[in-house]
């Protein structure tokens, strides 16, 4: 079953200016079936998962690419780096858009060759796990989230109601296409072997990876550590590993498409900044398997409630503007004395703040650090709490109350 996703129109108008797409994203997050549905069996697919394929890819490229002319759908990409400058030609050659359609599931090395080969040739666009809207059937209606009260409306709307019970399966199931399409899928099985998979094939190649134990004890930090700032020295010390390894393999999950870095606002204005990112799973049904909760209702009731809620809250706004092809504008707000605005959307240069609690019946108080914003020295938007409430209600003259399920 295909549901559609709300980077199509993106992806077409990419197809249409540029000779080559690269649609990159972590394993599992369906950039194969996406690109299949969109080809509509128009051009040839090739997977750089097929050894016997690869090897040719690898050992003469030349005659893979007389094998396999555009247009082409070249599935791995980062398996061999070796045939960029040979597309680079092939687009010289030939000038025209939709050559080349790439995948990759690694940004790290991926990109460097890419940028190196294929500058002013390719489109990049890189595509997440499931948005809640996508499950719903209602991709068109998945515009950039923008706190202002008609657009809330709107959106809780066409999306309906979303209890905790719900919400908080949805949270620990997850958003891979594998996982969220389909209840019969075991949630303990498919994550116990992408953990293994993702071990053995993307971070040994890429990280040298000698000690198994000490990446799967990293990366259980990590989770841990899901909506809060990265200190990197902890996460090192609890999964007795160096600080430099602990940054290279940090790298090695953002770059993977399994970790997402939230940047502090910075203002020349003020300099009692914290200067730190925000750490936050990518998905949050990885990150409960990762940090062992059992169940739904246990993860709910447990220690870290606040933070997954806020990892889910952070990454669908985010999802919401990359599904849409445009970089999310957004930031965190923490100041030396520990004043925190969880998320500024900053767009034509104003700011409209967010905060997130777990309550379904947010007080003025809540918004109280909004002022603290003054200091940018920049115009305020509106802005809201976005909470378990079921209604959109005023809660300030400039802030609202938002239900999740306008996300």
């Amino acid at each position: 079953m295909y549901i559609r996703r709300s980077l199509e129109s993106f992806v077409t108008k990419v197809t249409e200016q540029f000779p080559v797409l690269l649609v990159t994203g972590a394993r599992q997050v369906g950039k194969t079936t996406f690109l299949q549905h969109l080809s509509n069996n128009k051009r040839t697919y090739v997977t750089l998962d097929d050894p016997m394929i690869l090897n040719l890819a690898r050992e003469d490229p030349a005659l893979f690419m007389q094998r396999f002319p555009a247009p082409v759908f070249i599935d791995e990409i980062q398996y061999a780096p070796q045939l960029l400058p040979y597309i680079k030609m092939a687009v010289d050659k030939g000038r025209k858009p939709g050559m080349y359609w790439l995948t990759g599931s690694q940004k790290f090395q991926l990109m460097d060759g890419v940028s190196e080969s294929l500058a002013g040739r390719v489109g990049i666009v890189n595509l997440l796990g499931f948005s809640r809207m996508e499950t719903l059937g209602k991709s068109e209606y998945a515009r950039p989230f923008f706190p202002n009260p008609e657009e809330m409306q709107h959106r809780i709307r066409e999306n309906g109601p979303l209890p905790l019970k719900a919400l908080f399966q949805l949270i620990w199931r997850g958003s891979f296409p594998a996982i969220a399409l389909s209840m019969e899928m075991d949630r303990d099985l498919f994550y116990g072997s992408y953990v293994q998979t993702y071990l053995q094939r993307d971070v040994r190649d890429l990280a040298r990876v000698g000690d198994e134990m000490a990446f799967l004890r990293f990366l259980r930090a990590a989770a841990a550590r899901t909506g809060q700032l990265l200190n990197m020295s902890d996460m090192a010390r609890d999964a007795d590993i160096s600080p430099n390894t602990a940054k290279s393999w940090l790298s090695i999950l953002q770059a993977s498409g399994v970790i997402y870095l939230l940047e502090p606002y910075h203002s020349n204005i003020t300099k009692r900044l914290v200067k730190a990112p925000k750490l936050y799973f990518l998905d949050t049904g990885l990150c409960a398997y990762l940090t062992e909760w059992s169940s739904p209702e246990t993860l709910e009731a447990g220690a870290m409630t606040g933070a997954i809620l806020e990892t889910w809250i952070v990454i669908e706004i985010l999802k919401s503007y990359q599904h849409n092809g445009r970089r999310a504008p957004i930031y965190y707000y923490r100041d030396k004395d520990k004043k925190e605005v969880d998320l500024l959307i900053v767009q034509d240069g104003m700011i409209y703040p967010l905060e997130f609690k777990k309550t379904a019946s947010p007080k003025k108080d809540a918004v109280k650090h909004f002022s603290i914003l003054e200091k940018l020295k920049m115009p305020i938007g509106y802005g809201g709490v976005i909470c378990l409430s079921e209604h959109c209600l005023p809660l300030t003259e400039k802030t609202s109350v938002i239900p999740v399920s306008a996300l």
